[in-house]
């Protein structure tokens, strides 16, 4: 029959499945590792994390199925971080995370040295603090005696990829997010790497997200379990590969995938960039094709902090009557009307990427006054994040991008009421299929194409993917939230001077 493996090197952990040619789930392991934010605005993980949890995951794997029916292991995991290497391989420094805030004045460099236009014209994106390649300068003009012994730069999942191949490899949809990559082309962008003098043997060689780079080595086999000889495919990012496990692979499909991060994703046959780089163009792990993201930072994660921050009673009643926390929230939340009676909140708690580029907004409740409660403050936290996840369908639209249905996936999705909300507020069905296993899920059906049990990842989604539920816009909520919307966009507006202002306050 064939069992194909999916890994995804996610932020808060390592998450394995096994699937058999069908798509049914045959076992799963996660393994967590923590956060470090050393100072204000850093994020940084330790690879040796992520390598003992990769190690440990497919070990669990290996003992749950029969090991030798492996045909294929997929790769994914967050995109943007930098592992950097020394002529032995070994990591040279934590890795800085896509959420890591502090490469600024290196973005202004890139931006000023190549032309803001002229940089969307050759990679397709603006500079954004997240990306790779501030972070390579960043090492350059901080900390010269690490960058001195750099000799290759890697994404999270493609460490680990070496780590059970030995070989060096990414996948076009992973490198586009490097800034370093053509992303018309297929191909690393050397004439730009030349220009911001970032050495091109850095990067590794890039692959279609169902090729083959590599095997599984003996040394990895020993760790894990699994036989030796396993092929390895290239993958993808985690985004791109969420959009293969959640059947983004035709036009007018949209995801809508809320995690801590928030990310709508819509299918491109073709390559279409927003000349104001508000929204991201990346190869899909489609070969051939692309796709449209817009990220906005701070989606489930703004919740979760609004839970842990001011829901302990939630917490407690949760521990005690074995419910999520989350429940409470949500059904508090369901009594209080469109637009949470004038209180507004705004999710940019870790900076903003889309539609802003602002690593120094600022989240805010705006209209605060004694008729509010924590309802409404529940509400609110919903409808902004709902609000922010709009602002991605909007500029998509404006570019032409089609807008069928939305597929949602990601811990928000289990809430019908933040599923209406998200149909509401973005006027657009709100679909869930039948399987929420996210990126790895997509990594493993990338791996069923390498291994032979489908011809094309289309023809794997279309065999795999079913929906199961569909909410369909309400159209009087959508035309009640519009007025709000338009307050959410322009709280911001007032704001981000202040939040620029506060960040200098802080150093």
């Amino acid at each position: 029959m064939g069992i194909v493996l999916g890994v995804d090197v996610g932020t808060s952990g390592t998450k394995a499945i096994a699937m058999n040619a069908e798509g049914e789930l045959l076992a799963s392991a996660l393994v967590e590792y923590p956060l470090h934010t050393p100072k204000p605005n850093w994020a940084e993980q330790d690879p040796a994390d992520w390598a003992k949890a990769a190690y440990t995951a497919l070990a669990e794997l290996a003992s749950k199925i029969d090991a030798s029916d492996v045909k294929g292991i997929g790769l994914t995991g967050q995109m943007h971080g930098s592992v950097f290497l020394d002529g032995d391989n070994h990591v040279i420094r934590p890795a800085l995370l896509w959420c890591d805030q502090r490469t600024t004045a290196q973005c202004d460099y890139i931006t000023e040295t190549v032309g803001e236009a002229q940089l969307i014209e050759m990679v397709s994106n603006p500079a954004l603090t997240g990306f790779t390649a501030p972070k390579i300068l960043w090492l350059r003009d901080n900390e010269p005696e690490n960058y001195a012994r750099v000799k290759k730069v890697l994404l999270p999942k493609d460490y680990i990829r070496l780590l059970l191949t030995g070989e060096f490899a990414t996948d076009v949809a992973d490198a586009s997010g490097t800034l370093l990559f053509d992303v018309k082309n297929r191909c690393w962008h050397t004439e730009l790497m030349g220009l911001l003098g970032i050495d091109s043997s850095f990067m590794p060689p890039s692959f279609e997200g169902p090729e083959i780079t590599g095997t599984l080595s003996t040394e990895a086999a020993e760790k894990t379990g699994l036989p030796m000889g396993i092929p390895v495919v290239a993958g993808g990012g985690d985004q791109a590969a969420n959009g293969v496990g959640c059947g983004i692979v035709r036009s007018g499909i949209i995801s809508s995938s809320l995690g801590t991060s928030g990310v709508v994703f819509a299918f491109a046959d073709d390559v279409s960039t927003d000349p104001l780089g508000r929204v991201h163009t990346f190869c899909h792990s489609v070969p051939g094709k692309w796709h449209v993201m817009g990220v906005m930072l701070s989606a489930g994660g703004s919740l979760r902090w609004y839970r842990d921050a001011l829901c302990q009673a939630d917490i407690e009643r949760g521990k005690a009557e074995g419910k999520d926390p989350y429940e409470y929230i949500t059904a508090e939340a369901a009594d209080i009307p469109i637009g949470s009676e004038g209180l507004v909140f705004l999710p940019y708690l870790t900076g903003e990427r889309t539609p802003h580029k602002d690593p120094d907004a600022k989240g805010a409740f705006i209209g605060l006054s004694l008729r509010h409660t924590k309802a409404h403050m529940s509400r609110s936290v919903l409808e902004g994040v709902s609000f922010g996840m709009r602002d991605s369908l909007e500029i998509m639209r404006g570019m032409g991008v089609p807008v069928g249905e939305v597929r949602c996936s990601g811990g928000g999705a289990r809430s019908p009421l933040w599923r209406q909300m998200l149909a509401d507020t973005g006027n657009a069905p709100m679909v869930t299929i039948n399987v929420d296993e996210g990126p790895a899920y997509g990594a493993a059906i990338l791996a069923s194409v390498a291994a032979g049990l489908y011809k094309t990842v289309e023809e794997g989604c279309d065999n795999i993917i079913k929906e199961v539920s569909r909410l369909e816009a309400n159209k009087v909520a959508a035309a009640a939230y519009d007025p709000w919307f338009a307050e959410y966009q322009a709280c911001y507006g007032a704001l981000a001077p202040r939040f620029k202002a506060m960040g200098g306050l802080l150093g």
